[in-house]
């Protein structure tokens, strides 16, 4: 297959597409739908290849992830849409962690960044908050912690059982998160970064993250740095979201740190993410996961799959195509261009084909 990557000397941005399972394969059209609209408004060239990963697949050949896949998306293509893993007839979700965990890992996307950001005020579950209230972004290190699967058991399915995770924190690993949210900061002229941690229980992990953010944020005198414990930080966020331009942590309290503060702004349906490793090939999903309880009934919010999209095309420097992708889901919001979810009564289909409209003609001569 040619390499026409934009990373790699191309003409058009290579788009890897992995609609995956449950409402994946019905957000997914639409944010692609969006996505052709605004590059067929500004004249940008984007390529899609679809593959054909998920539980389907994986119940009908035994595959997850094949052979190759690793190597393939890394060397010819720009970055990956994703849209969900999980499927109820694969109770294990084995299918879902050789591929899911298994790009991050191997891609080393070592950054999973969360925008928490209330995009309207009618949406948000904190009394007398404004949109300009709730505008964090949570960056979660990706590819280690307790996620990695290091542990076992002993005596498993006895009285005597025994199950041990292991929390894997590197240098490398920590530095690497800590100096990005500081970069995000700069970057983006946001003044402010909380490190969270659990340093007072986890004397050994956390200990780590502790002296190296000392050290990195002395390098970044002019934002202002701070910790707080995890609990702490879950009970700022809910008291007062204002505080926090930045926020970086570990996997697991990352994980959770974000979907409370999705929550904050609206629900997991708005929800956007994007893994990535600056420079290399970078994966981008919504947040809210397959739903196989609403699969099929046509009325899953596109709205975290089109806001996902929008992180894709700002990683590849697309910046007004992006912005015009927000732009839509506030305007859809405004104008209450809703699925049910969010108190409306259209279809998937239908605001995806509305949010296509508006960015083509936010491009119009």
């Amino acid at each position: 297959m040619a390499n026409l990557s934009l990373r790699n000397g191309g003409a058009a941005a290579r788009i890897a597409v992995i609609p995956g399972d449950g409402i994946g394969k019905e957000v997914t059209p639409e944010a692609l739908k969006v996505l052709r609209a605004v590059a067929a408004a500004t004249k940008r060239s984007l390529e899609f290849v679809d593959f054909d990963w998920g539980a389907d697949k994986f119940l009908r050949e035994g595959v997850s992830l094949p052979a190759g896949a690793v190597e393939m998306l890394r060397d010819e293509f720009d970055a990956i849409l994703f849209g969900a893993l999980g499927d109820p007839r694969v109770p294990t979700n084995q299918h879902a962690a050789d591929i899911l965990l298994g790009l991050r890992f191997k891609l080393d996307l070592y950054v999973n960044a969360r925008p928490v950001e209330l995009l309207d005020e009618r949406l948000t579950p904190l009394r007398d908050r404004k949109e300009k209230d709730v505008r964090i972004m949570v960056l979660r290190e990706n590819t280690e912690g307790l996620y990695v699967g290091v542990g076992g058991f002993f005596k498993k399915g006895t009285a005597d059982e025994i199950a041990v995770q292991e929390d894997v924190n590197s240098r490398k690993g920590v530095e690497r998160i800590i100096r990005y949210a500081f970069e995000h900061a700069r970057k983006n002229g946001l003044k402010r970064v909380c490190m969270s941690d659990k340093s007072n229980a986890m004397t050994f992990a956390h200990d780590l993250w502790q002296r190296v953010f000392k050290e990195v944020r002395q390098e970044y005198p002019e934002i202002d740095s701070r910790h707080l414990y995890i609990d702490t930080l879950a009970m700022e966020i809910v008291r007062d979201p204002r505080q926090f331009d930045v926020i970086v942590t570990c996997n697991l309290f990352g994980d959770i740190i974000s979907d409370l503060g999705a929550q904050l702004a609206g629900g997991l349906g708005l929800a956007p993410s994007g893994n990535i490793h600056p420079g290399r090939t970078s994966l981008f999903e919504p947040v809210h996961g397959s739903a196989p309880n609403i699969a099929g009934k046509g009325i899953a919010n596109p709205f975290g799959s089109v806001l996902t999209a929008g992180m894709l095309l700002e990683f590849l420097g697309w910046k007004a195509e992006a912005a015009a992708l927000h732009s839509g889901v506030k305007e859809a919001l405004f104008k209450n261009y809703l699925t049910p979810d969010l108190g409306g009564i259209k279809k998937t289909t239908e605001v995806g084909d509305w949010l296509a409209e508006f960015v083509s003609k936010a491009f119009a001569p």
